[in-house]
């Protein structure tokens, strides 16, 4: 008698082929959308920073800095009038200014997001995250697109090549008009950026134009930051309506884009 063959959704085999890499792309789009969507996530303030920066450390300062902003923030939010979760915290999910982040908002009674990927080293969830908003991904495009899609704000702190990485994203698409939102991003610790990266050279040398300047702010200290966000956030905050979040959805050639 011949065995049955298993059910192509049970079957461990194909769906880890490549033939099957369609459906795990979709599975990290679709999962944490019926998260978002059962827990009434809006919107997000993301926060990027190294995972390498401790609370004992040297760089000590940033982590306490990233984890009473995020608590500032995560305060405002839940004081704000709104049907579903505002401007809920985001980050990583790893340690290091990830965790500070996560432990700021959780701390503050809030609901707190990470958007963990699977890595050699280095990237294992934090304790502070909310059960379950606690996604692991294996497509770094796809933990991309998550942080990029319900940020309303982005801060980042010092980092290395994977917080380079994602602010340079973030920047590109605000700068190519790929965001339908304008989304303040605030560089936290202006000696360092202004050490790492040399914005006044891009524009000396052209390759960016003055103006793209404005796509961001420099701020030393959780209240700077915080006021900076208040202000940005305030058109968003009366901006209520439609699914929770809307499915993601791009614009034609000739229309502008109002989501990205």
């Amino acid at each position: 008698m011949i065995k049955r063959a298993p059910l192509a959704y049970k079957n461990e085999e194909f769906l880890k082929s490549p033939l099957a890499r369609s459906l795990r792309i979709e599975s990290e789009y679709l999962e944490p959308l019926g998260h978002f969507r059962r827990l009434g996530i809006r919107d997000t303030v993301v926060f990027y920073g190294s995972a390498r920066i401790r609370q004992d450390g040297p760089l000590g300062n940033y982590y306490e800095d990233a984890r009473k902003l995020a608590g500032m923030v995560t305060e405002w939010a839940m004081s704000l009038p709104a049907d579903g979760a505002r401007f809920v915290i985001c980050s990583g999910g790893g340690p290091g200014i990830m965790e500070a982040a996560n432990r700021g908002a959780s701390e503050a009674g809030g609901q707190t997001i990470g958007l963990n990927i699977g890595l050699p080293f280095e990237q294992l969830p934090n304790p502070y995250i909310t059960p379950e908003l606690n996604f692991e991904f294996h497509y770094f495009f796809m933990r991309k697109f998550w942080f990029a899609y319900l940020a309303k704000a982005l801060v980042v702190f010092p980092g290395g090549f994977g917080t380079l990485d994602e602010l340079f994203e973030m920047l590109t698409l605000a700068q190519t008009k790929k965001l339908g939102k304008k989304i303040p991003v605030i560089l936290f610790g202006s000696q360092f950026w202004k050490e790492v990266v040399n914005f006044d050279a891009l524009v000396k040398y052209g390759t960016i134009e003055a103006g793209d300047m404005e796509l961001f702010h420099f701020v030393d200290t959780p209240e700077e930051a915080f006021a900076i966000l208040k202000a940005e956030l305030k058109g968003h905050v009366q901006a209520v309506g439609g699914e929770i979040p809307a499915i993601a959805h791009t614009a034609g050639p000739c229309e502008p884009a109002d989501e990205w």
